[in-house]
């Protein structure tokens, strides 16, 4: 009898439900974009790309909770297509980037809708100023990665939206020449940290 027990013990451990965990996830950089668009001279709305992007999360797959979230945007790193443009936004009527290289999101919670949507409320640091910012959040798709890595991975697409002068970003905003509102876009392949 003794000696079935440890069997008997490990079986009965097999029955018990598996209990998910917390993990903490890491913005993949290569498959991470910051987007957004800022309507001009309202006639078309302009793009822009960040490409220094880093950050990440903890996520608990089973109860959706969501902690410790931190996105840190390099601002030198815009480019919008034209060099003019891109020089005139990291000037001081824009971004202001000799001052302020950095653009942070961190919120530390979220709000499940469903299975693969939410909401996640935090704040954003832009140009010294520090205001609450909204993304809806979408799971894309989850799984191990099937080549390279290989690490388990979550596809997140988010939107949110901003208004420049809520930052002390006034430049075109009375003239109309360039938007008050920024639509904000993020896709992200986020890796979890083994």
């Amino acid at each position: 009898m003794l000696r079935t027990l440890p069997l008997c013990l490990a079986f009965a451990t097999l029955a018990l439900p598996a209990f998910a965990e917390p993990h903490r996830y890491e913005l993949d950089p290569e498959h991470t974009t910051v987007a957004f668009t800022v309507q001009h001279l309202s006639y078309a709305d302009t793009l822009g790309v960040f490409g220094e992007v880093s950050g990440g999360f903890t996520y608990d797959m089973e109860t959706q909770e969501l902690s410790d979230v931190t996105v840190t945007v390099g601002s030198a790193s815009l480019n919008t297509l034209n060099e003019a443009r891109d020089n005139h936004v990291r000037s001081g009527d824009f971004l202001a980037v000799d001052d302020h290289p950095t653009i942070t999101f961190v919120a530390d919670g979220g709000t499940p809708e469903s299975e693969t949507e939410g909401t996640v409320t935090g704040t954003l640091t832009l140009l010294g100023e520090t205001q609450p910012l909204t993304l809806n959040v979408s799971l894309v798709g989850e799984g191990p990665y099937p080549f390279g890595h290989e690490r388990f991975v979550l596809g997140v697409s988010a939107r949110g939206s901003l208004n420049r002068s809520d930052f002390g970003m006034s430049y075109g905003v009375d003239n109309g020449l360039v938007g008050d509102e920024v639509q904000l876009l993020i896709e992200t392949e986020a890796m979890r940290v083994e």
